[in-house]
C-alpha cells in the first residue's frame, strides 16, 4: 500500500477496456469516488459542493449515528462518513487489472478494503468491500455497501426524471424473466428536491435468491445514450437501491442487511468479513451493449466445463410427460424414442425413490423397489446401452417432515428459528455448515455416480427457507449467509471430484437464477411454464439473465398437438439449452421427425452458441407481446427466431441495423416445409417475414 499521509488532493484515475474510473482523495484523507462510467470524466458535471456525497463506501455499525434525512436508505452511515484513505495498491494479476483502496476508523479501529477486479477484454468490474476489526472491542455490522457510486445521472443537461430509465427483472414461479423498463417518477422517485427519503429499493429475503427479482438491473441514460448495470452474485438474501443526495442519484449495492433482509454481524478484534460480491459495468448503448458485456464477463467468471462447450441434449420425463411418477414400463419407451430424435442425456426426474406419494417423504433418496423391480440400475444401464448418459433428479437441500432419515438426525441438521425447525411445503432445511450434512450430501452423490453410474443430476430445490436460522450465528440472516456459502463450498467439493458431472441447477423452475450458483454450475432451468406458448417470452429474455449456453428451455410437444405446436415447441429452445421432455414415444411419425429435425439443426448451430451474442430485433420480449423474437450472432451468421404468441398479423419486420447495406443469404432453417416467406432490405437492414396463421414459430439463418 502507498501511503496515505498527504496534505493535498490526490486523484486515482483508471483507464481500463473502456471504463474510467476516478478517485479523489482529500486532504483530509476523504475517499470520493467520482466516476465510473463509460466515457470519461467531464469535471463540470460535478459541482465542489456536491461532492462530499461521493462516498466510497458506506459501513453503518449498530450504536453509531445517521446523518441527513436518509429514511430508509443506507446513505449517510457512521462510521462510513468518518472512514479516511490509508493507502491503495494499483496492479495486475491473471484476471486484469486490480485496484485496492484501503480505509480506516480511528475511532472503532474498523478497517476496510474497497476491491476492484478488471476482467480483460471487459466492461465489468467485480467488487466487493472487506472489513477487519482491529479495534479492541466487537463492533455490530447493520449494513457495508459491496458497491457505491454516487453521480449515476450526472452526465447530460436534462433532469433525471425523463432521461433515465431503469430496466428490471421481474420474477415468479412459471411466470420467470419479465423485464420492464421505468423512468424514476414511474417507480415513485420524482425530482422535487436536492435530496429526500425516498428510495427504489430491489432486495430478496431467503434462499430463493430470484423469487420475485433477478440481482440484476441496467440503467440507462437517454439522453447521453449509456447504461450501467449490475448483478449481485449472491444465492441467498441481497439488496441494492437507488436513492439520492447532495442533488445526485446514488447507486448502493450489498449482499444482506439487518433493515432490509435480517442480517446482523458482530464483528470480534481481529475476525474479517467479506462482503457479497458485486459485478459493475458501463457501456456506450443501452440494453443490447449491457447484455453483451454481461454475457462476456459472465462466460470468464464460469468454471471451465465441457459441459457447456459441448451442449449436448438433454431429455427428462418429467414437464408434460411422466409429472414426477416414473417407473421401468413408463420409461423404456421413452428412452428408446429419446434416443431415436438424438437425445445425449436421459434424466429420470423426481419420483423414483418412493413408491406413492413422496412429497414429504424425501430425505434418504433409496430408489423405489415398486416401480423399479429390478431396481434402477437396470433402467440406467439401459439408458446407457442406447447411447445416451443417465441422469437423476435429487432435492438435496431439504428433508421431508415424514422421512425416514429423520431418525438419524437432530436440530443441528436443520434451520430453526425461536427453537423450533423451519418448515416450507412440508419440508425442513438442511443447514450445510454442519459436517453431518456434508457427509449424507457426499454419500448421495457418491453412491448415485460411483454405484448407478450418474452423470447428470438434476438439483431442484422447491422451498425458501426464508430469513435464515438462528443456530450458531449473530442473526437469522448470519445463519443464512454463512449455509449460502457453506453450500457453495460443498458444491466445489463436488465438482472437484467428479468434474464431468453435470449438475442442472434448478429450484422449481428458475428461483435461483443468480451467479454464485451460475458460475459453477453450467446449466440453468429457466421456468417451470407448462404452457409451451408462454414459454416463448422467457426463453428469448434468458439471455439477458445468463448465457445462452447455460439456459435450459423445456420444449415437450404434447400428445394431442398438431405440427405447427411441435415446431413451436422445438424452436423455444433451438437457440439455447435444449431440455427435451413430452411422450415422443406417443407421438405420430410425422411429428416426432419434426422433433429429430430441430435436433439435427441444433446438433449442427450448437458449436457456434458458447460463442455467439445475443440480441433481440423487437426489444425485450413481455409476456402478453404478439411478436416474440431474439436471435444469436457470431461473426457472419445469425440466426433469429421469431414467434407469433397471439394476433391475426400475418408480416413482421425484424430490423437488424448492423447489417445494414449488406446482403445475407436468409434461410429458414427449421423447419424445412416451413410454409413462410421473408424478404431481406439492404438498404433498411431489416429482415421482413410473413408466417403461416396462428401460434406459430420458425427460425432464420443469415449467413454474409
Amino acid at each position: 500500500m502507498n501511503n496515505g499521509k498527504q496534505e493535498k488532493v490526490q486523484w486515482i484515475e483508471i483507464a481500463e477496456n473502456g471504463l474510467y474510473l476516478v478517485i479523489e482523495v482529500t486532504g483530509e484523507q476523504d475517499v470520493r469516488l467520482l466516476h465510473f462510467a463509460a466515457q470519461p470524466l467531464v469535471a463540470a458535471h460535478i459541482a465542489d459542493k456536491n461532492k462530499p456525497g461521493f462516498r466510497l463506501l458506506e459501513l453503518q455499525l449498530s450504536g453509531e449515528d445517521r446523518d441527513e434525512y436518509h429514511g430508509r436508505t443506507h446513505r449517510a452511515s457512521y462510521p462510513g462518513l468518518r472512514m479516511r484513505y490509508t493507502g491503495h495498491s494499483d496492479g495486475r494479476n491473471t484476471l486484469g487489472r486490480k485496484l485496492e483502496v484501503a480505509l480506516s476508523d480511528p475511532l472503532t479501529g474498523i478497517t476496510a478494503v474497497q476491491h476492484f477486479q478488471f476482467y480483460s477484454g471487459v466492461q465489468l468490474v467485480r467488487c466487493w468491500t472487506e472489513l477487519r476489526n482491529e479495534g479492541e472491542t466487537a463492533v455490530a455490522v447493520e449494513y457495508i455497501s459491496s458497491f457505491a457510486l454516487t453521480g449515476v445521472d450526472k452526465e447530460g443537461s436534462a433532469d433525471r426524471s425523463s432521461k433515465i430509465e431503469v430496466t428490471l427483472a421481474h420474477s415468479g414461479w412459471q411466470s420467470e424473466l419479465q423485464w420492464k423498463t421505468y423512468s424514476l417518477p414511474e417507480l415513485g422517485m420524482s425530482h422535487l428536491s436536492d435530496r429526500g427519503s425516498k428510495r427504489i429499493a430491489c432486495s430478496n429475503t431467503g434462499s430463493w435468491s430470484a423469487a420475485e427479482l433477478l440481482p440484476m438491473a441496467v440503467l440507462s441514460n437517454k439522453e447521453q445514450g449509456t447504461s450501467l448495470f449490475w448483478q449481485i452474485e449472491h444465492n441467498g438474501s441481497w439488496h441494492w437501491e437507488l436513492t439520492d443526495q447532495y442533488d445526485q442519484l446514488t447507486l448502493l449495492a450489498s449482499g444482506p442487511t439487518e433493515h432490509d433482509n435480517h442480517w446482523w454481524l458482530k464483528l470480534a478484534p481481529g475476525a474479517v468479513f467479506t462482503a457479497v460480491p458485486v459485478a459493475v459495468g458501463a457501456v456506450e448503448g443501452g440494453f443490447q451493449q449491457a447484455a453483451e458485456q454481461l454475457t462476456a464477463y459472465r462466460r470468464l467468471i464460469r468454471r471451465p466445463n465441457e459441459d457447456n462447450e459441448l451442449l449436448r441434449i438433454i431429455f427428462n420425463d418429467y414437464m408434460n410427460c411422466l409429472w414426477g411418477k416414473p417407473t421401468t414400463e413408463k420409461l423404456l419407451p421413452l428412452i428408446d424414442a429419446a434416443a431415436e430424435v438424438g437425445c445425449e442425456y436421459f434424466c429420470i426426474d423426481a419420483g423414483w425413490y418412493a413408491p406413492g406419494d413422496w412429497w414429504d417423504g424425501v430425505g434418504e433418496w433409496e430408489p423405489s423397489l415398486e416401480r423399479f423391480p429390478e431396481g434402477i440400475k437396470y433402467v440406467l444401464d439401459i439408458i446407457r446401452v442406447k447411447g445416451m448418459i443417465p441422469g437423476l433428479w435429487l432435492e438435496l437441500e431439504v428433508m421431508g417432515i415424514n422421512s425416514p432419515k429423520l431418525a438419524e438426525t437432530d436440530d443441528s441438521w436443520f434451520f430453526m428459528r425461536h427453537g423450533v425447525r423451519v418448515k416450507d411445503r412440508s419440508r425442513y432445511q438442511l443447514d450445510f455448515r454442519n459436517p453431518q450434512v456434508i457427509r449424507h450430501a457426499n454419500g448421495v452423490i457418491q453412491r448415485l455416480v460411483e454405484e448407478y453410474g450418474v452423470g447428470y443430476i438434476k438439483m431442484d430445490y422447491n422451498i425458501n427457507a426464508g430469513i435464515g436460522t438462528e443456530t450458531a450465528a449473530d442473526s437469522f440472516g448470519d445463519g443464512l449467509l454463512q449455509h449460502n456459502r457453506a453450500y457453495l463450498a460443498w458444491l466445489d467439493s463436488i465438482f472437484a471430484r467428479y468434474p464431468d458431472l453435470v449438475i442442472e441447477n434448478c429450484s422449481s423452475g428458475g428461483m435461483r437464477m443468480d451467479y454464485a450458483m451460475l458460475s459453477r454450475h453450467s446449466i440453468q432451468s429457466t421456468s417451470d411454464q407448462e404452457d409451451y406458448v408462454k414459454y416463448a417470452a422467457i426463453a428469448a429474455a434468458s439471455p439477458a439473465a445468463l448465457t445462452p449456453e447455460q439456459s435450459a428451455v423445456w420444449s415437450y410437444p404434447l400428445r394431442e398437438g398438431d405440427d405447427e405446436e411441435v415446431i413451436f415447441n422445438m424452436v423455444n429452445a433451438l437457440l439455447l439449452r435444449v431440455h427435451q421432455s413430452g411422450h415422443l414415444a406417443e407421438l405420430s411419425p410425422q411429428r416426432r421427425a419434426l422433433v429429430k429435425e430441430a435436433l439435427d439443426v441444433y446438433r449442427r448451430i450448437r458449436g457456434d452458441i458458447p460463442k455467439a451474442m445475443p440480441f433481440w430485433p423487437l426489444g425485450l420480449p413481455g409476456s402478453g407481446d404478439e411478436w416474440v423474437s431474439f436471435g444469436l450472432r457470431r461473426g457472419k451468421k445469425r440466426y433469429v427466431a421469431v414467434w407469433r404468441a397471439a394476433g391475426e398479423a400475418a408480416g413482421l419486420r425484424l430490423p437488424l441495423p448492423e447489417l445494414q447495406g449488406q446482403m445475407p443469404t436468409v434461410s429458414c432453417a427449421y423447419p424445412q416445409a416451413h410454409d413462410s416467406e421473408w424478404s431481406w432490405s439492404q438498404d433498411e437492414g431489416v429482415l421482413t417475414v410473413s408466417l403461416p396463421p396462428g401460434r406459430v414459430a420458425r427460425m432464420f439463418e443469415l449467413q454474409l
